[in-house]
């Protein structure tokens, strides 16, 4: 991994307190999958498993589906799998909603996305995988994230001929081999993006273009989000997977990669614990 200051982006990761209680430390929701991409939903939703209290999922394919409702509740095992017919319940409920890991591309991803974002613009949703190559992107608002690879950035930027990606209102990780986040509202002077500017980061093993690693990087980004500033969670997640692939070296999976965060992620964030736990004393 290149040089790079951390802390200030560390130091607005909420951390859990003594005295908190479930569910306030982050509940996220997922909603994703499809019939020929069904592992990439559950890296996501796992991996965000690791950070935040609850993780719902969800997918449109377990509508009036009950094999769909069986398979999902084997796969998902560090969360709760719950009725896409409920999912308005969940997304008002929880903190940040990620859609779109394992979604296909077509008409179909593109209604349920674009109704959801029209229909809950204040919510803090990240735009992933199917979901984001079908977006609109005039949908998208300052309380969202999108994370899209050189493809998708590039077909976003076909639905925009007048100006740049880098003008919409929401925080963007665009990934790469140097993966650039660019914090809401940097081109419309909202006073939330006062001192800031965009990072660019770089690094990473030449393993991260195995499928999946980009769904794990979305559970991490929603799991951080959930409780924290959007922009600092992008750059800690960004960082983070970067350097727990480098750790991992040139052979590894998903899975590998999701533990490897959750490690890492804890080495980093335990320092700053203002209170350490009260753990006993081994016998």
């Amino acid at each position: 991994m290149q040089d790079f200051d951390l802390k200030p982006y560390l130091s607005q990761i909420k951390l859990p307190l003594p005295q908190s209680k479930k569910g306030e430390n982050g509940r996220v929701l997922v909603i994703g999958g499809s019939k020929l991409f069904h592992a990439a939903s559950f890296w996501s939703a796992s991996m965000a498993s690791r950070i935040v209290d609850m993780v719902h999922f969800s997918s449109p394919l377990m509508e009036n589906n009950d094999l769909m409702r069986v398979k999902a509740k084997e796969k998902f095992w560090d969360g709760i799998v719950v009725p896409y017919e409920s999912i308005d319940h969940y997304i008002y409920e929880d903190d940040c909603i990620l859609i779109g890991p394992g979604m296909e591309r077509g008409q179909t991803t593109k209604l349920i996305v674009n109704a959801f974002l029209s229909k809950y613009p204040h919510k803090k949703w990240l735009v992933d995988g199917g979901a984001l190559q079908e977006v609109d992107p005039t949908l998208l608002t300052s309380s969202m994230i999108i994370t899209p690879n050189a493809k998708e950035y590039a077909l976003l930027q076909t639905h925009l001929p007048n100006y740049s990606i880098t003008q919409l209102p929401c925080t963007i990780l665009a990934k790469g081999e140097t993966d650039t986040i660019t914090p809401s509202g940097i081109s419309h002077l909202e006073p939330a993006c006062a001192g800031r500017s965009r990072i660019y980061l770089s690094g990473g093993s030449p393993n991260m273009t195995r499928g999946g690693t980009g769904d794990v990087l979305a559970g991490l980004v929603a799991g951080l989000a959930a409780k924290s500033d959007s922009f600092a969670s992008c750059v800690v997640a960004s960082y983070l997977n970067k350097a727990s692939s480098e750790q991992l070296g040139l052979i590894f999976t998903p899975n590998d990669l999701i533990t490897q965060n959750a490690l890492t992620l804890n080495s980093l964030l335990l320092p700053h614990l203002s209170q350490p736990p009260n753990l006993p004393l081994q016998s």
